[in-house]
């Protein structure tokens, strides 16, 4: 290989191009939450406000990162295999619950197959169905934000190969509840696989949510992805675990990238269990954060979703770009995502800066009711 010489850019050649897959030359790829100026507060990303617990940074000290990690991360599998009440061979962890929900898409889908999930939910999941050549199929949520169950159920067909239910729902905060998902769940053939994505289940305080695991004996077919990203506060480290049948284990496991986890993340996420009232303790913080901007957008008359993860969702219509605006223009960073904005639960110093800004907003809401009316 040539360096280029010191403030100098070498040109590469790009013609003739070289064959590559149509359908995933014609993907847009994934963005992230953009980042913050130095006086902002970053509500873009969901991301835990809170830093490291020292605990977990001495044992990630403890890593030989000049060799490679225990590729099964077998030791959290088994604690994990433990917490669940099942075997670690039904534990699969990843590089974060978007890398599982990868293995799969690959695992289940491909050409001419149909991937069924609610929109608008998590951004990746068209890219990751377009990766694997199957087709996406896109059920509209509710007005309230709220995935249609029932409309779901109907578009599986004879070509649906997995199906996604996102609960919370990003990035509209809303639940599925039980009774909901048991009733979906009566109609989904017992052949067809289903991904129940829980990546802010800690985040819930509404007792009629669904959560999975309580339901993984009752359907052999259910999958339930987790992550460590969210109320852990390990975004950064990349790790993630799901839990299901064993076969269906396998097969994410045949289509994983060999030792993506790292032995840092593995270690972080063991501490991490192991002081996990501490790390909850901080989800009640964010959670109290997060009801007192729900109530002070609904003094100043927004109606939004009840939030039930660790973020808020803004229905601004065509108004996005200008609130995405006047939020900036007070310190405060947020997701516009085509017909709203997702507004992270940050720092507690970010609430007063936040609400300033959507008072701003109220004026436009007024006399434009169409565009910015938010139930």
């Amino acid at each position: 290989m040539r360096w280029a010489p010191a403030g100098r850019r070498l040109a590469i050649v790009t013609s003739p191009k070289v064959r590559l897959r149509p359908e995933i030359a014609a993907l847009v790829p994934y963005r992230q939450g953009r980042a913050a100026a130095e006086d902002a507060f970053k509500l873009s990303s969901n991301e835990n406000p809170y830093p490291p617990l020292p605990a977990v940074l001495a044992a990630m000290a403890q890593s030989s990162i000049n060799r490679y990690p225990e590729g099964s991360a077998a030791a959290l599998r088994e604690r994990l295999g433990a917490r669940f009440g099942v075997s670690p061979e039904c534990i699969q962890v990843g590089a974060g619950s978007v890398s599982l929900l990868t293995q799969f898409i690959l695992a289940a889908a491909s050409t001419g197959d149909e991937i069924v999930y609610a929109w608008r939910s998590f951004e990746a999941y068209p890219l990751l169905v377009g990766i694997s050549g199957a087709t996406s199929v896109q059920v509209p949520i509710f007005a309230d934000g709220r995935h249609d169950l029932d409309a779901m159920a109907a578009a599986i067909n004879d070509r649906t190969r997995l199906v996604i239910v996102c609960s919370p729902n990003n990035p509209t905060s809303t639940i599925v509840t039980r009774a909901e998902f048991t009733a979906f769940m009566a109609k989904v053939p017992a052949d067809l696989l289903v991904v129940l994505d829980e990546a802010y289940i800690e985040f819930v305080d509404d007792p009629a949510a669904v959560r999975g695991a309580e339901l993984l004996q009752t359907y052999p077919n259910l999958i339930v992805l987790r992550t460590f990203s969210k109320a852990y506060g390990l975004a950064g480290l990349r790790i993630g675990y799901a839990v299901g049948a064993e076969y269906v284990m396998d097969a994410a496991r045949a289509v994983a990238i060999p030792l993506a986890v790292t032995e840092l993340a593995q270690r972080a996420a063991i501490t991490s269990l192991d002081h996990e009232d501490e790390l909850l303790a901080r989800v009640a913080t964010l959670n109290d954060l997060r009801g007192k901007i729900y109530a002070g957008l609904a003094a100043l008359g927004f109606a939004i979703p009840r939030p039930q993860g660790n973020f808020l969702w803004m229905p601004t219509g065509e108004n996005t770009a200008h609130a995405v605006a006047v939020f900036e223009s007070h310190g405060i960073v947020v997701r516009a995502l085509g017909e709203g904005v997702r507004i992270s639960v940050g720092e507690a110093e970010s609430v007063e800066k936040l609400l300033m800004a959507a008072a701003q907003l109220v004026p436009t809401r007024e006399t434009a009711p169409s565009a910015t009316t938010l139930d």
